[in-house]
């Protein structure tokens, strides 16, 4: 499904009201979606909305008009003087035939239900004084919130805090979702649900618009997913080689290649030091193990053609040895995954790994780091730069190394050269445990394998990756990922309609 930016959100309005449908019929629509949030919400008790001086608080005018004609006891508050309001959001008071109270924490009083209808997806910039004071008696009062968009307080492009902003119950939007809906620290204030209204957009829009970012579920990439044919084999389904640590860190490397088997690739090797070659083959079974000690072995061992996807980093060790196999891989052209050590190891010179990922004839690379790992090599576009979202981070840098980059987190973006995004939501807190990123990077690998371009494979791994975890529950080590792995498999051909 699509997210729209702000600015992609007001383009899809201005293009439905120049085709024809009121601004004022859009907000009539979003309001009534508001209220019947709120009857969802709480079926008693007096509701109070706070209002805005902009379109969002025209949809908590609207809502509270629509609730008063239901029977129910509705008050609002309006940041402004009511005279001063405009355009839609005027009209909108005007349908409320009651008075309004001051923009006083102390008018909020004891609801069942708070609609926040304050600032919306617009916002951008710090909330301070009196909407500031709002807020946070909204949030210590202890009633339900309903937020109207998105909770305000929050960017609607970026999904930052700005300054203070609504802890929701739940969330009502509409048409698509944003970005602040999906990024963190936005998605933690947009409560349990988000809801999607329709509200008369119609999705044509979006042929003009051409939104680049995308929720990472399957609607975004099912036609690449790789399905086994009934005629294949083993063989057809590629040839996947995990790069193996010395013998003090196989475990990482061993997690990566049970990830790539599970994931469907028809063969899996381990490049294995001959030091931990023993360790290696007496923890493996359908893995294949291979002794490979040098660049110059590694080379060799890729100079068969049917190895065809690899993934270096986890547990490799840092250092030049890396970043060797690294270049020898991407002479080879072979679809690569680079995790962990692989990228700390470029860290002292970033542009080198770029220009040798731009070099390849159709690079199909995927880049791996987590928030720590992404400043070595991108260190003027880490997260301590709060004003560049994540989405926005990532774009940079896949556009900037030539790679599809996986910037891992709940929050998991995968972005493309392109400008494509997928933003992940799936992902458990539980997901949050060693060596689950080097199972991820088995599955990609595994899924490369298999033919799945590196923008889908990777996108498609982390949305299973999410879901393997939640399939595991509470408790989940890494080691479980790969075993709940076909549960993930038979609802994903379930909702593909594939047979097995």
């Amino acid at each position: 499904m699509e997210v729209l930016t702000t600015a992609e959100m007001e383009r899809a309005d201005r293009l439905t009201i120049a085709a024809g449908t009121p601004g004022f019929a859009l907000m009539l629509s979003a309001g009534q979606a508001v209220a019947e949030a709120a009857m969802d919400l709480v079926e008693e008790g007096p509701i109070l909305v706070v209002a805005g001086s902009g379109n969002n608080g025209g949809d908590g005018f609207v809502a509270a008009a629509e609730l008063a004609a239901r029977g129910r006891e509705v008050s609002v508050i309006l940041l402004c003087e009511r005279d001063s309001l405009q355009g839609d959001a005027a009209s909108a008071a005007k349908g409320w035939k009651y008075p309004v109270l001051p923009f006083n924490p102390q008018a909020i009083g004891r609801p069942a239900l708070i609609i926040d209808a304050l600032f919306g997806a617009g916002l951008n910039r710090p909330v301070e004084g009196d909407p500031f004071d709002m807020i946070e008696a909204i949030n210590a009062n202890g009633a339900p919130v309903l937020s109207v968009d998105l909770p305000s307080g929050i960017n609607g492009t970026t999904g930052a805090v700005m300054g203070a902003a609504i802890r929701a119950t739940e969330t009502v939007t509409f048409f698509r979702k944003k970005p602040a809906h999906l990024l963190l620290p936005g998605r933690m204030h947009c409560g349990r649900r988000v809801r999607v209204a329709d509200i008369g957009i119609d999705a044509s829009v979006l042929a003009e618009i051409q939104p680049q970012t995308f929720e990472n579920v399957p609607l975004a990439w099912h036609p690449s997913f790789p399905v086994p044919r009934i005629d294949g084999h083993k063989y057809a389904r590629g040839h996947a080689v995990i790069v193996s640590g010395d013998i003090a860190a196989t475990g990482a490397a061993r997690l990566a290649a049970r990830g790539a088997l599970r994931a469907g690739a028809g063969l899996v090797t381990l490049a294995s030091p001959r030091d931990a070659l023993a360790v290696n083959a007496s923890a493996l079974i359908a893995v294949m193990v291979r002794s490979v000690d040098t660049v110059i072995e590694f080379g060799e061992l890729l100079a068969d053609k049917r190895l065809n996807a690899l993934v270096i980093g986890p547990g490799v060790g840092v250092g030049n040895r890396t970043c060797d196999l690294v270049l020898t891989a991407l002479s080879a052209k072979r679809r690569l995954v680079l995790d962990a050590d692989a990228l700390t190891s470029f860290a002292e010179a970033p542009d080198r790994l770029f220009e040798a990922i731009k070099a390849s004839h159709d690079p199909q690379v995927v880049l791996t780091p987590h928030e720590g790992e992404f400043p070595r090599l991108f260190s003027d576009i880490s997260n301590k730069h709060p004003l560049r979202s994540k989405l926005e981070r990532a774009r940079v840098a896949a556009e900037r190394s030539g790679a599809i980059v996986l910037l891992k987190g709940p929050d998991t973006v995968v972005a493309s050269p392109d400008g494509r995004a997928t933003i992940a939501a799936n992902a458990p807190p539980w997901l949050a445990t060693a060596g689950a990123g080097d199972v991820l990077a088995g599955m990609i690998a595994g899924l490369l394998a298999q033919g799945a371009p590196a923008y889908e494979a990777a996108s498609i791994g982390a949305w299973m990756h999410g879901e393997g975890a939640r399939e595991a529950g509470p408790g989940l080590i890494a080691e479980d990922l790969t075993e709940v792995l076909p549960a993930v498999f038979r609802r994903l051909y379930d909702e593909f309609g594939i047979e097995y």
